[in-house]
């Protein structure tokens, strides 16, 4: 199953999710990570809303990727500017077609909690 979300890039530039978007950093910028319980610079483990996971955090073309080491269905999500269209790109993506709607909305609510994050955050000045 996909995920995804469009916000306004205002002025976040792909150098900025790349260096800013740390493990370390992503409660600053997601609600529904609760704690980064350690952080190295590409690992590390978080708190969230569906519990305790080891996560990882890969810089890409166009940003920065996270993938949830131990998740069940093997949860990621990308961060990414659309340069033509000035936008960020939430995206993220579980190894299943079909889950139950309570955990969809679970996934529909942490996308919206990044795009919150981004939107608001004094980073982007």
């Amino acid at each position: 199953m996909e995920f995804f979300c469009e916000v306004p890039a205002d002025r976040w530039r792909i150098e900025d999710l790349q260096s800013r978007l740390t493990i370390a950093a992503l409660p600053d910028y997601c609600d529904s990570i609760d704690s980064v319980l350690s952080a190295a610079q590409d690992e590390g483990e978080i708190y969230c809303l569906w519990g305790m996971f080891d996560v990882r955090c890969d810089r890409i073309r166009q940003g920065v990727r996270f993938s949830l080491l131990n998740c069940p269905h093997a949860l990621a999500w990308t961060i990414t500017v659309k340069d033509e269209a000035e936008q960020i790109v939430i995206h993220c993506t579980i190894d299943d077609r079909d889950v139950d709607q309570e955990f969809a909305e679970s996934i529909r609510q942490f996308v919206a909690d990044w795009a919150t994050g981004l939107t608001h955050s004094k980073m982007a000045d």
